[in-house]
């Protein structure tokens, strides 16, 4: 599955808001820095949706803050994780 996430690397901690079926706003702790804040916002995916790190790649968007990820995730768990919040 292909979602959509706009990151925002240097918080104070992980956290993220849903902004439509397909788009997440994701706040990362990581600074922007060697790839270091993509890493993490990979680690906190897999972990927030419940699947391996592998499961989740980045296609688009090594240097901006619009990234495009594919998940490895069915439609139905990811629709039970859009409606849980």
């Amino acid at each position: 599955m292909i979602i959509y996430v706009e990151a925002k690397p240097g918080a104070r901690k992980n956290e993220y808001d849903i902004l439509n079926e397909n788009t997440l706003r994701v706040r990362i702790a990581a600074p922007a820095v060697d790839g270091k804040a993509n890493d993490a916002l990979i680690d906190y995916l897999a972990k927030i949706l419940k699947v391996s790190k592998s499961s989740v790649r980045l296609l688009k968007g090594t240097t901006s803050m619009h990234k495009k990820i594919d998940i490895e995730i069915t439609l139905s768990d990811w629709s039970d994780f859009i409606n849980k919040t």
